[in-house]
C-alpha cells in the first residue's frame, strides 16, 4: 500500500498532503499569496508529523505539474525533484487540471452526463482550461482560451457544463449559457492528486528526476520595468 506525499504549488494556494489507499492521512495548507518557497518545505514536515510518518516511509512523491503560476511551479517541481532524487523513489506527475476537476467531480455525482471545464486564470480574459466528464477523466488537452460569448458554446449547445476553479470568476459574467453553471470555492488541493498520482505509479508513468520541467503551456515572457520618469 504506497504511500504518496503530494505537493499542490501551482496557484497562489500552497499545500501539502499524505494519502494512501486507505484514504487522506494528512493535509496542510495556505491561501496566502507568494508563501510557496519559504513556507512549502514546512508544510511538508508539519503533513509528516501528522501522518505519524518520517520522510523514509514514503513511496513516491505527486507534484502538481501545470499550468499555473510559473514561480509556484517551478517551486514545487524542483522541491519534489530534490526529495525524490535525495530518498530514491519516484516522482509522478498530475496535470493541475486533473486535479481541479476531482475537486469539482463530487459536486456532478448525480449528473453523470455533465462535462466539466476547469479554469486557470491565465491574466486577462484568459485561461487555462481542459474538459472532462463527470468522472475527471480528460476527454481533451490543456488549452489556453481567451475567453468572450461565444466560447464553448457548440459543447454548451449539447451539454450541462460546469465550470470552476481560480480562472471561473472572471468567466461567468461573461457566458451567460443556460447550460452554464459554475461552482464557487473550487481551488487547487494535493488532496486531489493522490488518485492520478497512484494511477501512474500503478502504470510505471513515472517521470525523470533529472529533466522533468513544468507544463507551463505558454512560454515565459519577461517584461523590463519602466523607467520613471
Amino acid at each position: 500500500m504506497p504511500v504518496i506525499l503530494c505537493l499542490e504549488t501551482s496557484t497562489p494556494v500552497c499545500s501539502v498532503a499524505i494519502a494512501s489507499e486507505s484514504g487522506l492521512l494528512s493535509l496542510v495548507e495556505d491561501v496566502t499569496e507568494n508563501r510557496h518557497a519559504s513556507h512549502l518545505t514546512i508544510y511538508i514536515e508539519q503533513a509528516l508529523q501528522q501522518a505519524g510518518l518520517n520522510l523514509q516511509q514514503v513511496d513516491a512523491i505527486a507534484v502538481s505539474k501545470g499550468p499555473g503560476s510559473y514561480t509556484g511551479l517551478r517551486v514545487g517541481v524542483s522541491t519534489a525533484k530534490g526529495f525524490c532524487y535525495a530518498l530514491k523513489i519516484p516522482l509522478l506527475g498530475v496535470g493541475t487540471l486533473q486535479g481541479l476537476a476531482l475537486q469539482m467531480a463530487p459536486y456532478v455525482a448525480n449528473e453523470p452526463k455533465a462535462l466539466l471545464i476547469p479554469m486557470l486564470d491565465a491574466r486577462r480574459m484568459e485561461v487555462y482550461n481542459q474538459l472532462f466528464n463527470a468522472y475527471g477523466n480528460a476527454l481533451g488537452n490543456a488549452e489556453a482560451t481567451v475567453v468572450d460569448s461565444y466560447s464553448f458554446l457548440e459543447i454548451l449547445d449539447e451539454h450541462t457544463v460546469y465550470f470552476a476553479g481560480p480562472g471561473a470568476p472572471k468567466c461567468s459574467p461573461v457566458i451567460q449559457h443556460p447550460n452554464a453553471i459554475f461552482l464557487p470555492d473550487i481551488r487547487c488541493s494535493a488532496s486531489s492528486l493522490f488518485a492520478p498520482a497512484l494511477a501512474l505509479l500503478n502504470n510505471q508513468q513515472v517521470e525523470d528526476v533529472a529533466y522533468m520541467e513544468p507544463f507551463y503551456l505558454k512560454d515565459f515572457v519577461g517584461t523590463t520595468p519602466k523607467k520613471r520618469v
